[in-house]
């Protein structure tokens, strides 16, 4: 069967399987940009995924949460995902692949504009370590996996019930798309490919996720039934197979980044704990610690002596298990009270 159906068959179809003609017909208008306002529509995506895109990236490089935030709400990008998911639940692989061509034409305007405006700004003005909305978004863990996953089965749930649809702004700030895309474009204009490539298994951790729980969640609520021949059958059951295993392939490196994130929590504060012994009953205070691989950065701040740098050293290769090179920052202080 045909995608640009008649009205009267799709007036058929849904009282063979059950559905409301009327439900049927909105959901596919709203998810499929097909028939006469192709153009209008395909012409409203672009220009709301640019300004997006804008509003992104110097909210990105600006360190602006607001403005990130706004970005995500403007940004487009979930209604292709949502319907390349809806359309393989359907078995229909002519939506599905003409969805998820939107969605990589989208991606990569994304990250191209990014990088032009990025062009404008200094590289100074760009820290992957000290600005918070860059460095968040370069080393995605499995917490962001399972975040996706449930803003996935959300956003899908909302799509199929025209009666909750004021809440997909706050799925859309949940899942996180045209940002990441935009710390794509912004790494690659200044040679940090490391984060560039982070930034872009965060993205398709997300689309992944939206893939997968959307999909579920549409086949749950009946959305399946719609696909009523051998072959759409098979197209659903294939493109599964295809999201499931890529959904398991990234979750490989995210289960690494997460057990290296909680490996160092502990191991900084293990070491946290041996520099306050060391400082008992000294006039300082401790700062920081930070345990990068062997060598541990330690800043404090204080007035007077302090005790041998030797002891501690040994302590922390006792406690961390390896070699330690012990990097002490000593801030001075002076403290007087008044008469």
């Amino acid at each position: 069967m045909s995608d640009q159906q008649s009205e009267s068959a799709i007036h058929t179809l849904a009282h063979k399987i059950g559905f409301d003609p009327d439900y049927l017909k909105a959901f596919q208008r709203k998810l499929f940009i097909e028939g006469p306002q192709s153009a209008r529509r395909l012409t409203n995506f672009f220009v709301l995924l640019l300004l997006a895109t804008v509003i992104a990236t110097y909210g990105l490089i600006a360190d602006s949460t607001a403005s990130v935030i706004g970005a995500m709400i403007v940004a487009p990008l979930m209604g292709p995902i949502m319907a390349t998911a809806a359309a393989v639940v359907m078995g229909s692989a002519e939506r599905a692949l003409r969805s998820l061509a939107l969605v990589v034409v989208g991606v990569l305007s994304v990250i191209a504009l990014s990088m032009a405006l990025t062009w404008l700004v200094p590289d100074v003005a760009i820290s992957f370590t000290e600005n918070g909305q860059l460095s968040s978004r370069i080393a995605p863990g499995l917490l962001s996996l399972l975040t996706a996953l449930a803003s996935g089965a959300a956003g899908a749930f909302i799509t199929a019930r025209e009666e909750i649809a004021d809440s997909m702004g706050g799925v859309a700030i949940a899942i996180s798309l045209v940002p990441p895309l935009c710390v794509v474009g912004i790494a690659l204009r200044v040679g940090e490919f490391g984060p560039a490539s982070g930034a872009f298994m965060l993205f398709i951790t997300n689309f992944l996720a939206i893939l997968l729980a959307g999909g579920l969640t549409f086949l749950l609520g009946g959305l399946g039934r719609l696909a009523i021949t051998d072959e759409n059958v098979r197209t659903r059951r294939n493109a599964f197979i295809v999201v499931i295993v890529a959904t398991l392939l990234i979750a490989i490196p995210l289960s690494f980044t997460t057990y290296n994130v909680v490996n160092n929590a502990l191991e900084e504060r293990a070491a946290l704990q041996e520099v306050d012994a060391w400082l008992d009953g000294a006039t300082y205070h401790i700062i920081a610690v930070n345990v990068n691989d062997r060598t541990v950065v330690v800043t404090v701040d204080g007035h007077g002596e302090l005790r041998p740098l030797k002891p501690l050293a040994t302590s922390l290769a006792a406690r961390l298990g390896r070699p330690i090179l012990v990097n002490l920052r000593v801030v001075p202080s002076q403290i007087e009270s008044s008469d």
